[in-house]
């Protein structure tokens, strides 16, 4: 049941993008893969989430903010969707748990490691820190990290990208693999050292966008 919804959500949004926007999809086939992973997602708005799950052939098990469940309807929307909640300002081993039995049972989870929208030099796109619970994650897990650097979704809160003109922009290019470091006994240090490496590549990944689609970090929020 939550395969079908998820796979009806996501053939739906998909009818509606390619009637009313443009996208520019790089290196897409480093989601395409087999096996557990962690697809850790930039947030320059609330739609990444649409975006991305339309153009992963998989199905992404998303970490959500917990506040996204108050409403029972949307809570039974995203459960049949595979996600599962974290309370960012609480306790998130519960959450921390579930992706990491997740991700090592072979599934795609997505994360936003900056814990919510970022934008300007809160966004680790220009260099800012992120949350390193995803670094601690594929370090229990054992499985890779993916970034995944997403422009344009902070347009579309208007109604003219959405008419069936094509008028939207979107971007999205995909990173290398950002791999677990061997164990050297320190927790906290592999943490910080796959947290290096991750927000390095999320920054190379940005401005290799920037250079391929011919925008510039000013019209970036």
């Amino acid at each position: 049941m939550g395969v079908v919804f998820y796979r009806t959500c996501r053939a739906g949004g998909r009818f509606i993008r390619r009637q009313t926007m443009r996208q520019l999809v790089l290196d897409g086939h480093r989601a395409q893969r087999a096996g557990g992973f962690i697809l850790a997602c930039t947030h320059l708005s609330h739609l990444e989430p649409i975006l991305v799950s339309g153009i992963v052939e998989r199905q992404i098990r998303w970490m959500a903010r917990v506040e996204f469940y108050r409403r029972r309807w949307a809570a039974a929307a995203l459960n049949l969707g595979g996600a599962f909640p974290v309370d960012r300002f609480g306790c998130s081993i519960r959450s921390i748990r579930t992706a990491v039995r997740l991700a090592k049972a072979g599934e795609c989870v997505g994360i936003f490691p900056e814990g919510g929208v970022a934008q300007g030099r809160q966004s680790v796109l220009r260099g800012a820190p992120f949350k390193q619970g995803v670094c601690t994650i594929a370090i229990e897990a054992r499985v890779p990290v993916v970034p995944v650097v997403v422009l344009g979704t902070d347009r579309l809160n208007q109604l003219g990208p959405w008419l069936p003109f094509r008028r939207g922009r979107v971007y999205c290019a995909f990173g290398s693999d950002i791999v677990p470091p061997p164990r050297s006994g320190s927790r906290r240090g592999d943490r910080i050292e796959m947290a290096v490496r991750l927000r390095e590549e999320f920054q190379r990944v940005y401005h290799d966008l920037l250079s391929r689609s011919g925008i510039t970090d000013e019209q970036v929020p």
